[in-house]
């Protein structure tokens, strides 16, 4: 079934840098309900990409969905607001977002709050 294997095919959008951790996210801004919605598939540049699914209620209007994305995930993931920083897609739905620490620590306790596919 090439159904069933794609869906086991669909990595969590983690990436270790040598400070911390890399998060590909999809950011949904003027929502009615806010979180985090799970881990899809994203058309990238080099072919697919996972990406986890964010909704925030602020609007994507002078940072005030970014400044939202960073202070849900730093309450979501219990990290201090401090230690993520968006790197990249600042007026794009597609976001990378670093959260500075140990990187193994963090994949570790990022891959269980985001569940492994």
């Amino acid at each position: 079934m090439p159904g069933r294997d794609m869906a086991f095919a669909i990595r969590l959008p983690l990436s270790a840098v040598a400070d911390g951790v890399v998060v590909v996210v999809k950011l949904a801004p003027k929502s009615h309900r806010e979180g985090i919605e799970g881990v899809a598939t994203e058309p990238g540049a080099r072919g697919p990409e996972a990406a986890l699914k964010i909704r925030v209620a602020a609007p994507p209007e002078d940072g005030k969905a970014n400044a939202a994305l960073l202070a849900l995930l730093a309450r979501e993931w219990g990290v201090p607001r401090r230690a993520l920083t968006l790197i990249a897609g600042a007026t794009q739905r597609l976001k990378r977002v670093h959260v500075r620490g140990d990187p193994a620590a963090l994949l570790r306790d990022l891959e269980r709050k985001i569940g492994a596919p």
